[in-house]
């Protein structure tokens, strides 16, 4: 099988949209393979070729989105050896543009009538992207809640943007997050 196949990737396409439509309705556990075969309009023979379960299904479209995450979280650091956060160009702040790709995935997570699983895979996930994140430069030793409290404060903001129905355009968010960044770099070195 080749993952690569364009039949293929429409499929998976396909199933993750409607995968995220009756999301949108009820809970992963009470998502059925038949239900999820009828709105993909594929066969049972489709899915299970591809997929074991549903939450086969939710897991692919979990990594899909958590890697153009990390793609989008590392755009800005692209074009420079380190980050200087006053000369940040919010026009290379990619982050809330991803959120904004996956609004409806978002809506899900961040919804009072889902699992708090949801945010806690999201949380790990960006959790583990500050941790990775070589160019941040920490006052004294990093510690898991300084990871954590950074993961959070993403996460605040984004979660805002969802109270907001994201109202605000991707573009104003990067300029909310620069300024924000800039305010924090500002009173840090004021301190010094």
């Amino acid at each position: 099988m080749n993952k690569h196949d364009l039949r293929i990737l429409k499929t998976k396409h396909n199933v993750h949209l409607v995968l995220t439509n009756l999301l949108k309705k009820k809970p992963l556990a009470q998502i059925k393979v038949t239900e999820l075969c009828r709105e993909a309009n594929i066969n049972r023979g489709t899915f299970y070729f591809h997929y074991r379960e549903i939450g086969d299904v939710f897991k692919e479209l979990f990594e899909e989105v958590m890697f153009d995450l990390r793609e989008s979280y590392h755009e800005p650091y692209r074009h420079t050896e380190f980050l200087e956060v006053e000369k940040l160009d919010p026009k290379t702040v990619r982050i809330f543009h991803h959120i904004k790709k996956y609004e409806d995935f978002y809506r899900i997570i961040f919804s009072k009538e889902v699992s708090t699983a949801y945010y806690y895979m999201f949380f790990d996930e960006i959790r583990a992207i500050c941790i990775e994140d070589r160019n941040v430069v920490y006052f004294g030793e990093p510690s898991d809640y300084l990871y954590s409290f950074s993961a959070n404060a993403i996460i605040g903001l984004v979660i805002e943007w969802y109270r907001r129905d994201f109202q605000e355009t991707a573009d104003e968010m990067n300029i909310h997050l620069v300024n924000i960044l800039k305010i924090y770099g500002n009173r840090r070195n004021e301190k010094e």
